[in-house]
């Protein structure tokens, strides 16, 4: 479902896609009245009536298995298959349905004739509930892959996986404490259908995250897995004794995997605000921002580039996938900066580093300091302060090369008559109080839970003073947007617990910390070099969230083994997640980017990986420089601001090819030397670096001036 607004000014707003698709009509209307009803579970769950942890965790993923089984197809919609051949694939779906739903029969069964003082239920009641449930459920799997769907119509084997979660996630449930799941769960003394019902929960995420968010994650968590039974025969530092079915599965569906940080985030901060975002946007206060950022930026040279450099970094911080920030926001920018010159893969490619960007963009970035929060256990506060001059470089330096390239090719802006004006933006100023009471309130004492509720409800009090007042149909559509919006990130992040899970289980986080104290001996470089491959390889493919939490996992303790502050080792692992969406050769940003400039995908995401270089230079920056992270004396960090801005807009001269004028293969060398000279922090390096840029900049000056 894609919908195009256009503003009171008059520029064309963004499409919002779906993260779901293949079902129309009726069901579409149920699946979003469902969608508004679990979102709206969510905010009376977190500020109302509080229930227990896994409880909570565990409705939290089935409901979004749940929606999303009912809202998304196994496979693109194809013509009807011929009758003989529609016979059998709905006579295979009939037969998993009849198997799930005799396990969900057997639950409610051992549910209704247990008595109270009872260790168990009757024997017979949950005597065939493991075979039925995992044998529907895969013949569900089977038929829902190999058959075509219907447009407008769930297919029997998408039921039989709904009613598979029903009965899976219910088992669960009961068994926390009647069967004491808690306590047994991941140990010897495990219960075999405790061990089937965590197997089948455990496909249908991998499943759910395949039709949501593609194979790439899917294939990391079936490697991970793999290894868990296969540690007995690899090699080195990798093996391990190897684990039985039963324990694996109860283990990785507890709160030391599935059920642990990566769920805890997005059943609280991540759907929390996600709803907030759907909020702006359906009280039109997110296109304002975007307005906003027209107004202020458009008129320069390359206008709409910088107009997405800003307009991403207000959105980008919500949404919490940089691919969804260039759908979002790309829409719009992406045919605007092709319309004043740029090649149409330079426009992705700028609008993916920028999306990207977003993702470090305090106070919320994208999601990704609630789990460091979560994580390292250090306030969200100090999380969010240590943010803001990493991404004042990081926006800088994408600034810097847009500018340098909108310079070199002779670009114009839009004209005024082009654009919003900045007189009635600025009498609309009260629309950025959401975003104000939301810092107000993270920084007055308000939990995070808190905070985000109060800016859900200004962004609604504030739609009154618009237009677009919202009323409670208006909320009902952002409920619904926002629990439709949410259902990826969710299904993403429980998938990523499940490789989080498995090197809790098999220690190999441990082993990695070893190695890299080993090269450490050798340098603290090269551990860091080896480090930043490591997170982004495992970040590729992978929303921002799901990358951190992977990486986070694997990399980070490593880090702080050799001696690096947490602060810093988590920043350092996060950065290089974050820019895995725009590393070739998996690149999802700049895929989407490409995907609406109609560019090539591969040359788009080289040229995304060149805008957003200093990137991947910035976490060595505050390595050398913990001012960069606040973490040092004010004066200190005034200083390291400065001399990284420095070193940023010559990164930027060398990249570009364009310093004060034209730079030949000489100047970029200097150009590029001088940006080193940045990174350490040392102030004779930084010495050093203003000098060769300021020598640079004087010889382009005198260079210009003889040419005029």
């Amino acid at each position: 479902m894609t919908e195009t607004r256009v503003s009171p000014e008059g520029l064309p707003q963004a499409e919002v896609a779906a993260p779901t698709q293949g079902r129309t009509g009726g069901i579409e209307r149920i699946g979003f009245l469902l969608c508004a009803i679990y979102a709206g579970w969510h905010l009376y769950v977190l500020n109302i009536a509080p229930l227990e942890t896994w409880t909570f965790r565990i409705v939290h993923i089935a409901g979004a298995l749940i929606l999303g089984f009912g809202m998304s197809a196994a496979v693109s919609v194809r013509p009807a298959p011929e009758e003989a051949a529609a016979r059998l694939w709905g006579l295979l779906g009939g037969v998993a349905l009849v198997a799930t739903l005799f396990a969900l029969g057997s639950v409610i069964a051992a549910a209704m004739f247990m008595e109270p003082g009872q260790a168990a239920p009757p024997e017979w009641t949950l005597s065939a509930f493991g075979w039925a449930l995992g044998g529907g459920t895969m013949l569900a799997l089977v038929t829902g892959w190999l058959s075509p769907a219907r447009q407008g119509q769930i297919p029997l084997a998408d039921i039989a996986l709904i009613v598979a979660t029903l009965a899976s996630c219910g088992f669960i449930l009961f068994s926390l404490d009647t069967l004491s799941l808690r306590l047994r769960a991941g140990t010897p003394f495990a219960d075999g259908n405790n061990g089937w019902a965590a197997f089948v929960i455990i496909v249908l995420i991998a499943e759910m995250t395949r039709r949501v968010a593609g194979m790439a994650l899917v294939i990391i968590a079936m490697v991970f897995i793999a290894y868990a039974f296969a540690g007995p025969w690899m090699p080195g530092f990798l093996e391990h004794k190897g684990y039985d079915a039963k324990r694996f599965f109860t283990y990785v569906f507890t709160d030391n995997g599935v059920l642990g940080p990566t769920t805890a985030v997005s059943s609280t901060y991540i759907i929390l605000f996600i709803i907030f975002a759907a909020f702006l946007q359906s009280s039109k206060v997110g296109d304002y921002f975007v307005n906003f950022a027209f107004a202020a930026a458009g008129r320069a040279r390359g206008g709409p580039a910088k107009v997405s450099v800003l307009a991403s970094g207000l959105m980008g911080m919500i949404n919490g996938t940089s691919a969804g920030n260039v759908v979002s926001t790309g829409s719009l920018t992406i045919p605007l900066m092709k319309k004043v010159g740029y090649r149409p893969q330079s426009a992705a490619a700028i609008e993916a580093a920028a999306s990207t960007g977003g993702q470090i963009m305090p106070p919320i970035m994208g999601a990704g300091a609630f789990i460091m929060a979560e994580i390292t256990g250090i306030p969200y506060t100090e999380l969010v302060v240590a943010a803001l001059i990493p991404a004042i470089l990081y926006f800088s330096s994408i600034y810097f090369m847009v500018d340098f390239e909108a310079s070199r090719t002779g670009m114009r802006g839009l004209r005024s008559d082009e654009l919003p004006k900045m007189a009635e933006l600025i009498r609309q100023a009260y629309l950025f109080l959401p975003i104000v009471i939301l810092i107000g309130a993270l920084f007055t004492g308000y939990s995070v839970i808190r905070a985000g509720t109060l800016a859900i409800a200004s962004a609604a009090v504030v739609s009154w003073l618009t237009p677009f007042r919202m009323g409670p149909r208006q909320v009902y559509e952002a409920l619904g947007n926002g629990g439709r919006m949410s259902l990826q990130i969710i299904i993403v992040c429980a998938c990523a617990g499940l490789i989080v899970g498995v090197i809790s289980l098999t220690g190999v986080g441990a082993r990695f910390s070893s190695l890299l104290f080993e090269l450490a001996q050798q340098s603290t470089l090269l551990a860091l070099i080896f480090a930043m491959l490591i997170a982004v390889i495992l970040g590729m493919g992978m929303p921002t969230t799901a990358a951190y939490a992977v990486a986070a996992s694997v990399v980070a303790p490593g880090l702080i083994e050799i001696g690096i502050k947490p602060l810093i080792a988590h920043f350092f692992v996060f950065y290089f997640a974050v820019v895995s969406a725009i590393t070739p050769p998996v690149a999802l940003a700049a895929y989407a980017g490409a995907a609406i400039a109609g560019s090539e995908p591969m040359r788009t995401s080289v040229t995304s990986f060149k805008v957003g270089l200093a990137a991947f230079i910035v976490p060595f920056m505050f390595f050398y420089s913990p001012g960069l992270l606040l973490d040092a004396p004010w004066y200190v960090s005034l200083r390291n601001l400065v001399t990284a801005l420095v070193g940023v807009y010559m990164l930027a001269g060398a990249v570009q090819g364009w310093f004060i004028g034209a730079a030949g293969p000489v100047m970029r060398i200097l150009l590029l030397v001088g940006a080193v000279c940045m990174i350490s922090g040392d102030w004779r390096t930084d010495l050093l670096g203003i000098a060769i840029g300021g020598s640079l900049m004087l010889l382009g000056w005198k260079a210009g001036k003889t040419t005029a």
